[in-house]
C-alpha cells in the first residue's frame, strides 16, 4: 500500500464543491486529533476533469488514501479510484433525494473500481477518517496505541454517564 512510518503518512481529504467545507472540517477534525497529516482539495469530476486528474495523480504519489466527498451522481470518488491503488473513502453529500442518490453512486462502483463508502455528511466524514487512520495504524503502533487509548475514553466517560445516573 505504500504505506510510511511517523509523520509522513498523510490523508488526502477532497471535495466535490466549496459546500461541502463542513463535511471536510469533521474529517479533518478527527485526522488532526490523531496527528495524521493532512491536505484538502476541491476539484469536480464534471467541471474540472484536468484538475480532478492532477489531483487524483498527486493523491498516487504523495498520499496514503483520500477521502472524498461527493454529492448528487456523486461521481468523483470513482474518477479518484481510477488514477490510484492508494484507498478511496467515499462520503456522500445529502442533496434533494437526501444523499441517498450520492450513497448508491458511491457504493455502486463497477468491479475493479474499489471505493469505500460511508454515513451521508459529517458522521460519515467523521467514520471515513476514523477508517483511514485504522489502515494508517496497521503499520504504526503509536497511532494504533493512540486508538485504544481513544476508545477507552469514550467507554469512560459513558461509564460516568451511568454513574451519575445513581
Amino acid at each position: 500500500m505504500g504505506l510510511r512510518k511517523g509523520d509522513f503518512m498523510k490523508i488526502a481529504i477532497i471535495a466535490g464543491s466549496k459546500s461541502d467545507r463542513e463535511i471536510m472540517d469533521a474529517a479533518k477534525e478527527i485526522l488532526d486529533k490523531f496527528g495524521v497529516k493532512n491536505s484538502m482539495f476541491i476539484t469536480s469530476a464534471h467541471r474540472s476533469p484536468n484538475l480532478t486528474k492532477e489531483i487524483a495523480e498527486r493523491v498516487d504519489k504523495e498520499y496514503d488514501a483520500a477521502i472524498v466527498i461527493a454529492g448528487l451522481s456523486a461521481a468523483l470518488p470513482g474518477v479518484i479510484a481510477a488514477y490510484t491503488q492508494k484507498p478511496v473513502l467515499g462520503v456522500p453529500v445529502a442533496s434533494d433525494l437526501m444523499g441517498l442518490d450520492a450513497l448508491f453512486s458511491i457504493t455502486q462502483m463497477p468491479g475493479g473500481v474499489p471505493v469505500a463508502g460511508f454515513g451521508i455528511g459529517k458522521k460519515g466524514a467523521k467514520n471515513a477518517a476514523l477508517f483511514a487512520i485504522r489502515i494508517l495504524a496497521l503499520n504504526d503502533k503509536t497511532l494504533l496505541e493512540k486508538l485504544n487509548n481513544n476508545s477507552k475514553k469514550e467507554e469512560e466517560s459513558l461509564r460516568e454517564l451511568n454513574e451519575s445516573f445513581g
